[in-house]
């Protein structure tokens, strides 16, 4: 199961745009293939895997919390807190397929995907979590909150440093099937004065 076309486009466009070193890539040494360098993340894809072992810790202990805090809520804040319940779910399980597959497979699209999730979406619910008073905070609840916070500043640092390898390398191969191109098929006296 992949991303759908337009939005793998999209997402591969965005990632170019913000990703790509405008100092361009180091040609590759003597002997060194340009399409043999691993550029997947260990310390994102370590990451992620105790992210994925912690997400359901982190879900049974905030709907225990949301259990034992409901009837003191005030009406606005039970909407809020169980849409905002809903909504992380869904965006974990979706982030965490999509960083598997964008940090081994090497999709840029993919782990686009994930750095934008993470960054615009799970963070702030995360953070709205920790910081907003008026949900009446457990201390559970502030020390998951807290855990899962940090995994997630992590895994934007980790997945943008990765996406700008990704992207470097993907230029650098393109650049190079250019050049190939242009030696198997050289253009003809275009610029000559005669």
């Amino acid at each position: 199961m992949s991303l759908p076309e337009p939005l793998r486009r999209r997402l591969g466009s965005f990632s170019r745009t913000v990703f790509t070193d405008s100092r361009g890539a180091r040609p590759p040494l003597p002997g060194e293939r340009a399409d043999s360098e691993i550029v997947s993340s260990l310390p994102l894809q370590m990451s992620l895997y105790f992210n994925v072992y912690f997400f359901p810790f982190w879900w049974l202990s905030s709907v225990v919390m949301l259990q034992l805090k409901y009837a003191v809520l005030s009406d606005y804040y039970k909407f809020i807190l169980v849409t905002v319940m809903i909504l992380a779910s869904l965006i974990e399980i979706i982030r965490l397929y999509l960083g598997y597959i964008g940090n081994l497979q090497e999709k840029v699209p993919e782990l686009a995907g994930f750095w934008l999730l993470t960054l615009l979406l799970q963070l702030p619910i995360i953070l709205f979590l920790l910081f907003n008073e008026g949900l009446k905070i457990l201390p559970l609840e502030r020390s998951v909150n807290i855990i899962f916070a940090l995994f997630l500043i992590f895994q934007v640092i980790a997945a943008s440093a990765t996406l700008k390898r990704m992207v470097n390398k993907l230029a650098t191969h393109f650049r190079l099937n250019e050049f190939d191109r242009l030696e198997e098929h050289p253009v003809r006296e275009f610029y000559s004065l005669s």
